[in-house]
């Protein structure tokens, strides 16, 4: 511990220093309360987009937006401080990109459901979360999950936020011909996010503690002063507010009008598009955070898992979509995180976003862009632990890495994975290699396609 930390660490009370490391044991898991700290900032700058995108979506479905911003932040926050508390992971929660836009394009626009049914679809998902986690066959499943697929998902999760990077920093483009293309790297947006890449990459080379976080304020600032964006004219742009309300929302959810349409068609669905995009993610963070024992199984996962579906639970009451551990989480892990206090200091981020929503509108994509690409880059390093000599191992890994990008999910990358996995080992006579429990999750992936499930 270098002298600034021994300093700012000595500026805390005793009493107050002591509650924090019984809470989160951060000796035990080697931090300290200025890492913690800085982490759960840098994961919030890079995640808190969620607060203006969610809603917008929602409001696609019919949610009044006011509402939707209003539950939006009300969940992350209670999710978020759960799995503080509970689980002591340095994991933030927010509903899940992927899962609204399942919510509104293909449930409710799609198939004509109403936003209060489909509500009442992800409340019921999420009882089954909780069903399946406390009598302990979620934990099967991770622990079905054979260590290649493991490493396979890290190093995919990796190449899909890198794509995310990518994409809001406008390196890459739609294009018609190819489907993608590179972005036109002499305008701004492009310009600011290559030079906060480069200053994240040097300070994180040089070891400089907070080296993702400068980068994010450095950048914004920057492209502040270029005019690319504005800046604050006065206290009032950032501190004046209309408190919003999510009384329209709370509790309209209609369970029942989800059970008469079908629990096979919806709910199933919502089910495994949420369990295994949160499953992943989990996985893939857990690993990079080093919270896994000397048997490389995932410390606390079932805790983490409770917290999880009970989130998703209020989440549906407070009217909106399901929760999912982000995978910008990974760049608070990257600054150091590894306690609950981490997401603590997120969720107290995410409680006064009620208050400041108006500053978050002065981080632009591009200045969190470039933190996406480098935590991406990261990543790959996984991929180490990967052996290539077996090659129906080769095809499943090769499936989980390359889909999560290219099909813009995680679930996806996941399905063809595992199905293809227990294809390959059961028709290659390597039937010994496969646990019960790919058999069900193979099968319910494929029982998910055929119901049309994205």
């Amino acid at each position: 511990m270098s002298m600034t930390e021994k300093g700012l660490e000595s500026n805390l009370p005793p009493t107050r220093n002591n509650l924090l490391e019984r809470m989160f044991k951060l000796t035990e898991r080697k931090t300290n309360v200025r890492t913690e700290i800085l982490a759960g900032i840098t994961s919030f700058l890079t995640m808190s987009y969620i607060i203006f995108v969610n809603p917008a979506i929602l409001a696609d479905a019919g949610i009044p937006k006011e509402a939707a911003l209003a539950a939006t932040i009300y969940a992350s926050v209670f999710c978020t401080i759960l799995m503080a508390l509970w689980a002591n992971y340095p994991v933030a929660v927010a509903p899940g990109m992927g899962l609204n836009a399942f919510f509104a394009y293909t449930v409710v626009l799609g198939q004509g459901l109403s936003w209060q049914t489909a509500l009442g679809a992800v409340f019921i998902s999420g009882v089954v979360f909780l069903i399946l986690t406390v009598t302990g066959i979620r934990q099967k499943i991770v622990d079905g999950v054979p260590e290649v697929l493991k490493s396979a998902i890290a190093v995919g999760i990796g190449l899909f936020i890198a794509f995310i990077g990518l994409k809001n920093a406008e390196l890459v483009v739609a294009n018609e011909a190819t489907f993608v293309s590179l972005g036109d790297i002499t305008s701004a947006g492009p310009l600011l996010a290559l030079l906060g890449l480069i200053v994240a990459a040097i300070l994180m080379a040089k070891r400089v503690k907070g080296a993702l976080l400068i980068s994010i304020l450095a950048t914004s600032i920057i492209a502040m002063i270029v005019g690319f964006i504005s800046f604050p004219k006065s206290i009032s742009d950032i501190a004046s507010f209309n408190f919003p309300s999510m009384s329209e929302t709370f509790l309209a959810m209609d369970i029942m009008g989800a059970v008469g349409y079908g629990i096979l068609s919806v709910i199933f669905s919502f089910t495994i598009v949420e369990l295994f995009d949160n499953l992943a993610t989990l996985i893939g963070l857990t690993k990079k955070a080093g919270l896994t024992d000397e048997n490389g199984k995932i410390v606390n996962l079932d805790r983490a898992l409770q917290a999880d579906a009970i989130g998703t639970m209020a989440s549906a009451a407070f009217g909106s979509t399901a929760l999912n551990a982000y995978v910008e989480n990974a760049t608070g892990i990257s600054e150091g995180g590894r306690t609950g206090l981490t997401a603590l200091t997120a969720g107290i981020l995410f409680f006064l976003s009620l208050i400041f929503a108006p500053l978050i509108v002065f981080i632009p994509s591009v200045a969190t862009a470039p933190i996406l690409i480098l935590v991406g880059a990261l990543m790959i390093s996984e991929i180490r632990q990967i052996s290539f000599d077996d090659f129906t191992d080769v095809i499943p890994v090769f499936l989980t890495i390359v889909l999560m990008p290219l099909t813009f999910s995680i679930a996806q990358g996941l399905a063809f994975g595992f199905i293809s996995y227990t294809l390959l080992k059961l028709l290659t006579g390597k039937r010994s290699q496969i646990h019960w429990i790919m058999y069900i999750v193979s099968i319910a992936f494929i029982i998910n396609f055929i119901l049309g499930g994205h």
